[in-house]
């Protein structure tokens, strides 16, 4: 799946432990008018089916969300034992303007939770550059009684952020994970948690900012 993106600048990098000393808060760019695509190498995941993922780049160049439609955990009930976990691995290749690096900023996750009293949920995300040694990971909890929708945000200081290298092709991974656990609650009831927006579909967006590369 290849995705057009109208940029004029370097994505931000996300989740960082080090900051180059060129990411400074002062070097952050407006996006360019030249053209980034995002190939989509690999979906993989109990979360993500074939043909159940799609990739939307906003207008403004700042943003893209991913949308699922069969994301959902659950425990209790009928449900199998394998039910209760799913995830789903994004295998991205993000082809930027020559003199451009990138990297996410935040992202925002979206859905909905039906769970008992006793029962506990958890929302997991992992980011990591392919070569790198480093994964960084952000997890949110929810604890029943809980029958709502749900919203998480993982956001990065900028004193925090780190870039993709610049001149190297390297391949950003996002993995995402849903699993709900029963707990105390009664095991004839069903809870369960989706990354699901108001339409029923799954609704993730990623914020981009953008970077020059120095001068080599």
């Amino acid at each position: 799946m290849r995705v057009p993106l109208l940029v004029s600048g370097a994505i931000v990098a996300l989740f960082a432990s080090a900051l180059p000393t060129q990411a400074s808060p002062s070097s952050i760019v407006d996006p360019p008018p030249d053209k980034i695509v995002i190939d989509v190498a690999t979906v993989n995941g109990s979360g993500c089916p074939q043909g159940t993922t799609a990739i939307a780049v906003s207008e403004d160049n700042t943003a893209f969300t991913v949308t699922y439609s069969d994301y959902l955990a659950q425990v209790g009930g009928n449900s199998s034992p394998t039910a209760a976990r799913r995830n789903c691995q994004l295998n991205l290749l993000v082809h930027v303007p020559h003199g451009f690096t990138y990297a996410i900023a935040s992202a925002d996750y979206r859905g909905y939770a039906s769970l008992r009293p006793g029962a506990s949920s958890t929302e997991k995300a992992s980011y990591y550059f392919q070569g790198s040694p480093n994964t960084a990971s952000r997890t949110h909890t929810f604890r029943g009684p809980y029958e709502d929708n749900w919203q998480a945000t993982d956001d990065t200081d900028w004193a925090q952020l780190v870039w993709a290298p610049c001149g190297v092709q390297r391949n950003f991974n996002i993995n995402t994970e849903l699993r709900v656990n029963a707990g105390t609650s009664n095991p004839a009831t069903t809870s369960y948690m989706t990354m699901d927006s108001t339409d029923g579909d799954i609704s993730t967006v990623y914020h981009l900012a953008w970077k020059e590369c120095p001068d080599s």
